[in-house]
């Protein structure tokens, strides 16, 4: 389907969407939302497609959400807007999800980022959650994935004093999977999903769940959770295949099955 506000190709099979307003620094606007959820929701129903790659361009990833749009809102159409649940949709995704961010990534963008299952950051990246500086805080899931990420201490400055992270410190704290040049940032992502998209989908959807989980649940209910999609992997033809090669040191063939 054509789109307005982001861009979809396919390289292999990884599944990429580039956020496109560039005029408004990928500033996230409910349709932009909306067709990024769809967009995202397509490949993830596509057999042909592994793993997925969100981006902006080289200076914003996206620079947080529209304020023009919701300045006016009361808190009741702020309750009933489709914009923060739509986050959930992104969330829902079964295959694993990349945030490639370059130059800015502040407030929904960072949220948007956060949102995915690994980051790789250029060397220009920025992140940050100034809600505060508006008179609002973070609602798309900031105080809760962030303080998860980099810890309550640093998560406390940046959604109460406006601190912002640069590539390296957000490496250095965890947020980021790794930090590439400009030039070549989306190569690094590109390349970190195809690797990803290349083995057993069963087992990278249960792998995904149960990483997840650790941070819903109890270490107990954690482990009882990963104990089960371990056996149930048992019953796959993917975990025959894979132990099969294993022993007859060749390379596996996965079917998904």
């Amino acid at each position: 389907m054509p789109y307005e506000t982001i861009q979809v190709e396919i390289h292999g099979r990884v599944g990429l969407i580039r956020l496109n307003r560039p005029k408004a620094l990928n500033a996230l606007n409910s349709l932009l939302l909306k067709e990024l959820a769809v967009a995202l929701e397509t490949f993830d129903a596509d057999e042909t497609i592994g793993a997925l790659v969100i981006t902006g361009n080289d200076t914003a990833f996206a620079a947080g959400a529209d304020i023009k749009e919701m300045a006016g809102a009361s808190a009741v159409e702020m309750l009933e807007s489709d914009f923060i649940p739509t986050f959930d949709r992104i969330r829902g995704i079964k295959k694993p999800v990349i945030a490639a961010v370059s130059g800015w990534a502040l407030g929904g963008g960072s949220e948007l980022a956060l949102s995915c299952d690994m980051i790789v950051a250029s060397e220009t990246a920025r992140f940050g959650q100034p809600e505060i500086n508006i008179g609002v805080i973070p609602g798309a899931g900031g105080t809760q994935r962030l303080a998860r990420a980099v810890g309550k201490a640093l998560a406390m400055e940046m959604v109460l004093n406006n601190r912002a992270l640069s590539a390296a410190e957000a490496l250095a704290h965890g947020l980021v999977n790794r930090v590439a040049p400009v030039e070549r940032y989306l190569e690094e992502a590109l390349t970190l999903a195809a690797e990803v998209a290349g083995r057993a989908p069963i087992a990278i959807r249960l792998g995904k769940e149960a990483v997840n989980l650790a941070f819903e649940t109890s270490l107990s209910e954690g482990l009882a959770a990963e104990r089960r999609a371990f056996n149930f992997l048992f019953a796959t033809e993917d975990q025959k295949e894979g132990m099969a090669a294993f022993v007859e040191k060749r390379d596996p063939y996965w079917r998904g099955r």
